[in-house]
């Protein structure tokens, strides 16, 4: 009889002890053994249970799917089950929106969390302006909401609002407006009427600017990169493609994407501040030109317009033979007349050396001159124009007189007669103009380089700001169709300028404003409205013209 009692205690305390386990196991309530626990589910539940049910207006719950970024743990190594399961409530009286600080909001600078430098699942405190990663309890952004007491966040992917650390999402029309600046939106009849609106826009601080005409911030020695961004936003067709996401969304190159976001914000009505910080672009920059052109280091407009139109126009083509918004804009071509000595056409003739892509016509060398001549086409993004050089000698007062040399003088390198003179490979080159672009890019060639330092040309070039006639100038081909006219009148819409020193100078850049045909100077965060006399007095280093239609 002791056995079997001793048995039936050991069997008694068996089943106590499965008891308590089954009770005290978080993974299998015993209300619904299918579904994985969780914690959050069971508070939003006491929640809805608290406030009389789901029926109450302006809140809802929701099962969110689509945000897979958001749970527990920051860095989404979560289980499957968990995030198909979570429950996030919606709610539109949120006691903390109160506490939104729009003045400290800056959404120009790279997105990663500023205590972990992650740049996954990354939110914005809309209290402090500062970026946390991740919403789950062991985040920084929920650490930052329970030490700071700040409670709103926004996500910066998904551009939703979430209270923490509650952890339900916010629904409100107030917050519409960050969104905006976030992620400014264009439709296309916004685009279209772009060029036609007069109206100023005021910022947070009061302050009244344009859209379209808001000044860079100089991150430092990038005022290379202002200029060249602020001549590119006058082009009408390059802007109004970069305008909407939508033309370039097959694209996976960062470099578009960021030149993207950055003209949206140029020209978007609704900002916070009357000035953008080209942060996310110039990283973008760095990564993409492998440091040729980096923050702190200056560099030429003239090189970097050319390597960023190149790079643009390769990630936005869908095929090796097809073009792109960029050529579309800015490409021309050429007719190149090369005249070298026999020894050295002989000597490329064994190497096998053509010109890539370019359409040869060989012709036989003259016995009495042994000088042979290669013709091809070329194509041209912009044209590079020489400067006369400026005099050695001090005048009688002892001050070099500054020359002063008419733009059509120096545009007859094109004419296909005036014959340019090259060092390596020594050869004599003719060029002719024989396909004008819809935007005409001109570079004063103002840097000259020797073994000992950097010099500046300052002659200064006579251009007309409107009615720029090259036929006058520049034999140009007879078009194509029938019906169709020669446009060859160009207006300009920017002009690049350099001053002070070849190494320590700074560029600024004058830009038309199309609406009202206002002339603006703008230097970084300057921007100022300015004669059109005294931008054809500025030394000139590099000009965008516009076809007249």
């Amino acid at each position: 009889m002791r056995r079997s009692r001793k048995d039936g205690d050991s069997v008694d305390e068996e089943r106590d002890s499965r008891r308590r386990r089954i009770v005290d196991s978080p993974s299998s309530p015993a209300e619904e053994p299918l579904v994985p626990y969780n914690d959050d589910e069971d508070d939003e539940r006491r929640v809805l249970d608290h406030s009389g049910g789901a029926e109450e207006v302006g809140r809802r719950v929701e099962t969110e799917e689509e945000d897979d970024d958001d749970d527990d743990d920051p860095y989404g190594r979560g289980s499957i089950l968990d995030k198909s399961n979570r429950q996030v409530e919606v709610r539109r009286d949120c006691p903390y929106l109160d506490t939104v600080n729009r003045q400290v909001l800056d959404f120009d600078f790279e997105r990663f969390c500023s205590v972990s430098l992650s740049n996954l699942n990354v939110y914005a405190c809309l209290v402090c302006g500062k970026y946390y990663q991740g919403r789950g309890k062991k985040s920084h952004a929920y650490t930052h909401s329970l030490e700071a007491g700040h409670h709103v966040y926004i996500n910066l992917r998904t551009e939703k609002v979430y209270c923490l650390p509650d952890g339900y999402e916010i629904n409100d029309p107030s917050l519409d407006d960050i969104r905006y600046v976030l992620n400014p939106r264009f439709s296309r009849e916004q685009v279209e009427q772009l060029d036609k609106n007069k109206q100023w826009s005021r910022a947070l601080d009061g302050s009244d600017y344009l859209p379209g005409m808001v000044g860079l911030n100089n991150i430092q020695k990038t005022d290379f990169v202002n200029v060249t961004i602020q001549s590119l936003m006058r082009v009408t067709p390059l802007r109004n493609f970069f305008l909407i996401p939508e033309n370039y969304q097959h694209c996976r190159s960062q470099l578009v994407h960021r030149f993207g976001e950055l003209t949206r914000k140029i020209w978007h009505a609704r900002n916070f501040k009357g000035q953008v910080s080209p942060h996310e672009f110039l990283q973008a920059v760095m990564k993409a030109s492998k440091k040729r052109f980096r923050i702190g280091v200056q560099s030429e407009p003239v090189e970097f317009m050319s390597w960023l139109l190149n790079t643009l126009h390769a990630a936005l083509r869908t095929s090796k033979k097809s073009s792109s918004i960029i050529h579309k804009c800015f490409q021309g071509e050429l007719e190149v007349v090369k005249e070298t000595q026999n020894k050295a056409i002989s000597e490329k003739k064994e190497g096998g050396g053509e010109h890539n892509g370019a359409l040869k016509i060989m012709d036989g060398a003259t016995e009495n001159n042994n000088i042979g001549t290669e013709t091809y086409r070329m194509p041209f993004l912009m044209l590079g124009l020489d400067l006369p050089e400026p005099p050695l000698f001090k005048d009688v007062m002892e001050k070099n007189i500054i020359p002063q040399v008419p733009l059509f003088n120096i545009l007859k390198k094109f004419d296909g007669e005036t014959v340019t003179t090259t060092v390596r490979p020594p050869a004599r080159m003719r060029y002719r103009v024989i396909r004008l672009p819809q935007y005409l890019i001109v570079h004063m060639r103002r840097f000259t380089k020797n073994n000992f330092f950097r010099e500046k040309n300052p002659t200064l070039v006579n251009f007309p700001v409107k009615n720029l006639e090259l036929k006058d100038y520049i034999p140009l081909p007879a078009p194509t169709k029938e019906n169709e006219k020669l446009r060859s009148k160009y207006d300009l819409i920017a002009n690049i300028v350099h001053d002070g020193k070849p190494d320590e100078g700074f560029y600024r850049v004058f830009v038309q404003r199309k609406s009202e045909e206002l002339w603006y100077e703008m230097q970084d965060l300057h921007v100022s409205e300015t004669l059109p006399q005294m931008v054809a007095l500025s030394e000139a280093y590099m000009q965008i013209y516009e076809q007249q239609q």
